[in-house]
């Protein structure tokens, strides 16, 4: 009973949400019948679409370098014992986790401000900073995966490997590489995540014509919640849900197939 009902509270919002975006009438309290219209809007709404267009390409590149930035982290602390820096590696790679998001958001303002009075770069607040500021966040979250994926598997199958007379990149790459493969992709679709969400910090690193898709939803809904939010999120819902339904769907498979390889 206490299951059903904190499930009833955590998805209770998000099923009256998504019936308030067919919902014909603008306001929440009428009910005027079922429509589409706010999700034409929406689709001819300039504004929202290329916010999320920039979201979307923000939060792939700042992904995709919190992923090679935070690999190389994970694997140091993972594979390379005990070193001079260590401790202080580790403090500064787990500060971003404990730090609230609104010390690093000036914290990085400042960083921007100060090299472009010193060195002209970069040259205005814009798409590229919230990229590297969402990266430089992401980079501790990617780290921790892989340094948790690494601490399970030992050494020896490198070790191995490079006694057969594999090269060290080469066993890096045959070996602790698929290896690392699932943290890998966990921790991209992680930094992703977290990139795709954030408001604090790009509130503090972009500048004009750089607004995200959660800035410019923020913004909207000082003046209260419309229809068209209502079905941008319920859009969001369901590529979620869609997402999640497909890596459901593939990892059932892949269990299946094992299953089968046994009976025959």
């Amino acid at each position: 009973m206490w299951l059903v009902a904190c499930y009833a509270f955590l998805y209770a919002p998000i099923a009256f949400l998504v019936m308030l975006s067919f919902n014909a009438s603008r306001l929440v309290t009428a009910r005027d019948g079922l429509s589409l219209r706010w999700y034409e809007m929406l689709w001819q709404d300039r504004t929202l679409i290329a916010a999320a267009l920039l979201s979307l390409r923000i939060a792939a590149a700042s992904a995709t370098l919190a992923l090679i930035v935070g690999t190389l982290a994970g694997y140091a602390l993972a594979r390379f014992g005990r070193f001079r820096t260590r401790a202080a590696f580790t403090a500064a790679l787990a500060a971003p986790l404990v730090l609230p998001e609104v010390i690093t958001g000036l914290s990085l303002l400042l960083l921007f401000v100060a090299l472009q009075q010193a060195i002209g770069w970069p040259a205005g607040r814009g798409a590229g900073t919230v990229t590297l500021a969402h990266a430089s966040v992401s980079v501790a979250y990617v780290a921790v995966v892989v340094r948790a994926r690494l601490a399970g598997a030992p050494a020896d199958l490198e070790e191995a490997a490079m006694d057969l007379y594999a090269p060290p990149w080469k066993a890096f790459a045959l070996v602790t590489l698929p290896l690392m493969a699932p943290a890998l992709i966990s921790g991209w679709l992680l930094a992703f995540t977290l990139s795709l969400d954030d408001v604090v910090v790009a509130s503090f690193t972009s500048g004009p014509g750089a607004s995200t898709l959660p800035m410019v939803v923020f913004s909207s809904i000082k003046l209260g919640p419309t229809p068209e939010l209502y079905a941008l999120a319920t859009v969001m819902v369901a590529v979620v849900a869609v997402i999640l339904l497909a890596v459901w769907r593939t990892q059932r498979s892949l269990n299946v197939l094992p299953d089968r390889s046994r009976a025959e």
